[in-house]
């Protein structure tokens, strides 16, 4: 898929099949976060796979805003190194070459978290000096998701060109 297309129809997925995900795809999934671009390539970021199923019952458990984590057969946790300055902007753009990466390959998701997950660290084993960002669990839509109609609001209004205010066309 070409990437303006994945970007064109990706949609949020929270209920997913039980198959499981090939390993093709989820190691794809893993390196499109490490070799997202990282500013002064600090790279301070950590991800951790996981595709126990009592691990990703637990997480789905314990954040607030995605139930739907214990039902996935994947999920990644992104964490940042807390003394990182850009270690939140670096972290959320290797969340979304994954989302891309995956959608591509027919793999739905949508973030979960975004602060609120401390409970989860310990789950994880994550040490002191990182702070979760958030849970993106992955699977295969468990309902096909028919069109790409986004709704969105008109270029105009949040594209301005050369100067704020000055129509965009």
């Amino acid at each position: 898929m070409e990437v303006y297309e994945a970007v064109r129809t990706v949609l949020a997925v929270r209920e997913f099949r039980g198959d499981p995900l090939p390993e093709v795809v989820v190691r794809k999934i893993a390196r499109a976060a490490r070799l997202t671009a990282s500013s002064q390539n600090g790279q301070p970021w950590h991800f951790v796979v996981v595709d126990d199923r009592e691990t990703l019952r637990q997480l789905g458990e314990l954040a607030r805003t995605g139930h739907y984590v214990g039902q996935a057969p994947l999920a990644v946790a992104v964490a940042y190194e807390t003394g990182s300055r850009f270690g939140v902007s670096d972290a959320s753009r290797a969340i979304q070459d994954m989302i891309l990466v995956a959608w591509a390959e027919g793999v739905g998701t949508n973030w979960v978290g975004f602060g609120g997950l401390e409970a989860i660290k310990p789950v994880l084993g994550l040490p002191d000096n990182l702070e979760l960002l958030a849970i993106v669990p992955f699977g295969y839509p468990a309902h096909p998701r028919k069109g790409t109609h986004k709704q969105r609001k008109p270029i105009g209004e949040v594209v301005s060109h050369n100067r704020y205010g000055q129509p965009f066309a």
